[in-house]
């Protein structure tokens, strides 16, 4: 089956390595520009996004810096003259047992991965108000179902960003936007690999109905679906894509 191809601009935040850069060359695919923004340089997502048919433009940019992420909003726009969909992927994940958390460890997984949806949403969707259209989708995590230990500040990072979007799906949909979050299992990448012990993959492969290490390929047929007119009446759900971890 041929699939559709939409003329769409979409930024991806985190699109340089990763989960990321797997959506943006799906996207890419589906005929979507793509514009990334990370402060990791982004040639090699731009290489993927080219060979499946499409263009698009690394912005480097701080998604904590609310000033950053106006300014990186206006070059998209001026460069594709808007932004219909925004896929916020990145994010950050120390290990830590609570008692060694300090509050500034706290507010930087709070700003890496729910305060820069805040900005990023602030920017992007007086745009999609004004063209009746619109599609938010955030990566959040099956740990907020699991409670899983020693995130627990991550753990509160992706619990918030459900919320948010639940609450925006309930204010956004007379609009024609949609909030949708999807939540992934643990994923094999290059920084998860840097980062865990082996063990830990096949850990959580073994809670899984599915008993495989995820890919990050593994993501992009659900968040293709949420970006497009198929799922518009689909809004404020978080969809659960790991393995069947959380199937009780």
């Amino acid at each position: 089956m041929m699939r559709r191809r939409v003329e769409k601009v979409c930024l991806v935040t985190g699109g340089s390595n990763g989960i990321g850069q797997a959506l943006c060359e799906r996207l890419a695919g589906d005929g979507m520009r793509i514009v990334v923004f990370d402060r990791q340089e982004a040639s090699t997502t731009l290489k993927l996004v080219e060979r499946a048919g499409s263009n698009g433009a690394w912005i480097p940019c701080d998604i904590t810096d609310p000033a950053q992420v106006e300014a990186g909003v206006l070059d998209a726009v001026k460069r594709f003259g808007r932004i219909d969909v925004l896929v916020h992927c990145a994010g950050i994940y120390p290990m830590q047992a609570f008692e060694d958390i300090s509050f500034d460890d706290w507010r930087r997984v709070f700003s890496v991965n729910l305060d820069s949806l805040f900005h990023l949403l602030k920017a992007v969707l007086p745009g999609m108000k004004a063209r009746g259209w619109g599609r938010v989708v955030g990566i959040a995590s099956n740990t907020f179902h699991a409670g899983t230990p020693m995130l627990s500040h991550y753990v509160a990072s992706k619990g918030g960003l459900i919320g948010l979007i639940r609450s925006l799906a309930a204010e956004l949909g007379s609009h024609g936007i949609t909030a949708n979050a999807v939540a992934p299992t643990l994923v094999r990448t290059n920084t998860t690999e840097q980062t865990l012990p082996p063990a830990y993959f096949e850990f959580a492969s073994q809670l899984q109905a599915i008993k495989r290490t995820s890919m990050p390929q593994d993501y992009t047929g659900t968040v293709s679906f949420l970006c497009s007119d198929d799922a518009s009446f689909m809004t404020g759900q978080t969809l659960l894509v790991d393995g069947g971890a959380m199937r009780a």
